[in-house]
C-alpha cells in the first residue's frame, strides 16, 4: 500500500470519490478471514501488489474492495493490470478509482474490475490500463 497517500492534501476529495464507486470493502482482518490465511500473508499480498488497500473509516484502518478477494484469495488477474497501472505512475488511489469508474464496451458492470471478474477481458483492460497509464 502506498503510504504516502495519507499526506496528499487531495486525499480526502479522492478518497470521497472512491467511497462513491466501491460498494463493500473488507479490512485486512476480514480479509484474512475470508481467505482462510494469516494476517501476515494478507500483509504480503498487499506489499507484493496482489491487493491493494487504502487507509479509511475512523481508525485510518486499510480496507480492501471486496471485489478483489474470492475465499480462494485475490482475484488472479488484479495483479498484473495494478502493476501495469503503477509502473505507469498511478498511485493507490487513482488506480482504484480507475478500475471502478465504467468505460464503454466492458463486459460485466462495464468497469475494469468488473471485467476482470468475468475473466473474458483481461488483455483488453490490460491494454486500457497501459494507454491511460503511460
Amino acid at each position: 500500500m502506498n503510504e504516502q497517500l495519507s499526506s496528499d492534501p487531495d486525499g480526502d476529495d479522492r478518497r470521497a470519490a472512491l467511497e462513491s464507486l466501491v460498494d463493500a470493502w473488507v479490512s485486512v482482518p476480514e480479509a484474512a478471514e475470508l481467505q482462510g490465511r494469516s494476517l501476515s500473508t494478507v500483509r504480503g499480498q498487499l506489499k507484493d501488489r496482489e491487493l491493494v488497500g487504502v487507509r479509511r473509516g475512523p481508525n485510518n484502518a486499510v480496507y480492501i474492495p471486496a471485489a478483489f478477494l474470492t475465499s480462494e484469495g485475490p482475484v488472479s488477474a488484479l495483479h498484473g493490470t495494478v502493476t501495469v497501472l503503477a509502473d505507469g505512475g498511478m498511485d493507490d488511489l487513482e488506480l482504484l478509482t480507475w478500475l471502478f469508474t465504467a468505460q464503454d464496451g466492458l463486459a460485466g458492470d462495464g468497469t475494469p474490475i468488473g471485467a476482470l471478474l468475468t475473466g473474458h477481458n483481461k488483455a483488453e483492460v490490460r491494454r486500457r490500463a497501459m494507454e491511460t497509464a503511460f
